[in-house]
């Protein structure tokens, strides 16, 4: 064999190893991109794509932990029973799925936003004193904007909001603040006013982090 034939045999079988060799590496790495998408897709909420109660407790604390112009804003959707009654659960998948972007859009890439259940979001980002109440006012006014469903019909919809800062509460732990927020929430219930809570909101009676009396709160694990 010509010293040339033999050198385009070693080629060969060096190209060979190669490409074996990198079947099951590139195997891996597709199975390796498979399973981070289906460790992502436990992380989200199917239907608002916002983060789910653990995946948002854990990006809320270390939010909590890093910066100090934070806010804990808590959102309930008013009377979305009614839409869901009246208009049919897609109507109300809507509603929720118009809820998470906007919640999303208005609290940027690096905020924490979760769906912690049924109606229910929260939002933890940086938030600095003094554009606290035009931004809690701006996230009403967007969370009262009418949805439009697929089928051309509107939904009139609303929602209530309350916000704890850390330097009002006292605390920086994340159920302390969900508590209070909640509380403001509630103060402010189906006024369409955002309320920013006192310290007196963080004492307020709860049940697993939540305020007593709101619903489900006695089945709930812990808030936070």
């Amino acid at each position: 064999m010509s010293s040339l034939l033999r050198a385009r045999s070693r080629f060969g079988q060096r190209t060979l190893l190669l490409t074996t060799a990198a079947v099951p590496l590139t195997g891996w790495a597709v199975h390796a991109v498979a399973l981070h998408r289906q460790l992502a897709a436990t992380r989200r909420d199917p239907l608002t794509g916002l983060l789910r109660r653990d995946a948002y407790t854990a990006r809320a604390r270390r939010l909590l932990a890093r910066h100090g112009d934070t806010a804990v804003v808590m959102v309930d959707a008013d009377r979305f029973k009614v839409v869901n009654d009246t208009m049919g659960h897609p109507a109300g998948d809507a509603v929720l799925a118009a809820f998470g972007a906007r919640l999303t859009t208005w609290a940027g890439p690096r905020a924490a936003v979760g769906r912690l259940g049924g109606d229910e979001f929260a939002v933890v980002l940086e938030l600095p004193a003094d554009r606290r109440a035009l931004r809690l006012e701006q996230l009403v006014r967007m969370l009262h904007t009418p949805v439009t469903l697929d089928d051309g019909r509107t939904v009139d919809v609303a929602a209530s909001v309350g916000a704890a800062t850390p330097d009002a509460v006292g605390s920086r732990d994340l159920s302390l603040l969900q508590r209070a927020a909640d509380a403001a929430l509630y103060d402010g219930k189906y006024t369409g006013r955002p309320v920013l809570a006192t310290a007196a909101h963080a004492s307020v009676p709860s049940v697993n982090g939540r305020r007593a009396g709101r619903t489900g709160t006695a089945a709930w694990g812990r808030a936070a």
